[in-house]
């Protein structure tokens, strides 16, 4: 089972959205039969096997084994990864795209930034998987706590700064078997864990109102060091 992996077929996507099929998929990080997950979520075993047929049918779940259940052989499924991500290209016509505009303090061009990154990624390794190589990336993951809107400021004018000094160390455009990368850094206020939950449909998240409230916060934050 992989740990993650990314949905690109627009149909699969919808399969997945599926609130059923989606908690069968979390039932199957570990093998199960129909049997035994239509005692978990509530449902007859036909029913159960329609949705396994439809999932496997994606390549969202697989075969994992038989048993021998009297005298019927039961097939162990289970999901071909612990988590899922839906690639922006499941949505190729409307998909975002980050040369449409460009704007480094909008959080709406940032979002752009970050399904590009989704689909690329997810199409590299979707490549390498089927090529059996390895994909050379890297990922840096952080916390930081400023003070104030200026020091925020003044952080993100230092890493611009010193960025762009290591790119311009390290480019090569005509170098002999050199490959282009593309590097992606992105800042914004942290969500706390339990502020991100499922929630019925067309209800804002807790993460929505804490992201509410943070930029409420950050504004007037700005207006006072204006003021000053």
């Amino acid at each position: 089972m992989l740990d993650v992996t990314v949905i690109e077929d627009p149909a699969a996507a919808e399969i997945s959205l599926d609130p059923i099929r989606a908690r069968l998929l979390a039932e199957l990080a570990e093998p199960a039969s129909a049997a035994m997950l239509a005692a978990k979520v509530g449902l007859a075993r036909q029913k159960v096997n329609y949705h396994l047929k439809a999932l496997e049918r994606h390549g969202l779940i697989e075969l994992s084994g038989e048993r021998r259940k009297g005298s019927v052989t039961e097939r162990l499924m289970r999901a071909t990864a612990a988590s899922y991500v839906i690639s922006p290209l499941a949505l190729a016509e409307v998909q975002p795209d980050p040369a449409r505009f460009r704007d480094q303090l909008s959080a709406r061009w940032l979002l752009a930034v970050a399904a590009r990154l989704v689909r690329d990624v997810g199409a590299l390794v979707t490549g390498a998987a089927k090529a059996r190589k390895r994909l050379a990336t890297f990922a840096l993951d952080g916390e930081v706590r400023f003070a104030s809107a200026a020091d925020r400021a003044a952080f993100v004018d230092e890493l611009t700064r010193g960025v762009g000094d290591l790119v311009s160390k390290y480019h090569s455009e005509s170098a002999e078997g050199g490959r282009e990368h593309r590097l992606v850094i992105a800042l914004h206020p942290a969500v706390k864990a339990e502020a991100v939950e499922a929630r019925p449909t067309g209800e804002p998240s807790a993460a929505s109102k804490a992201a509410e409230a943070s930029a409420a916060s950050e504004a007037a934050e700005s207006s006072a060091a204006v003021e000053k």
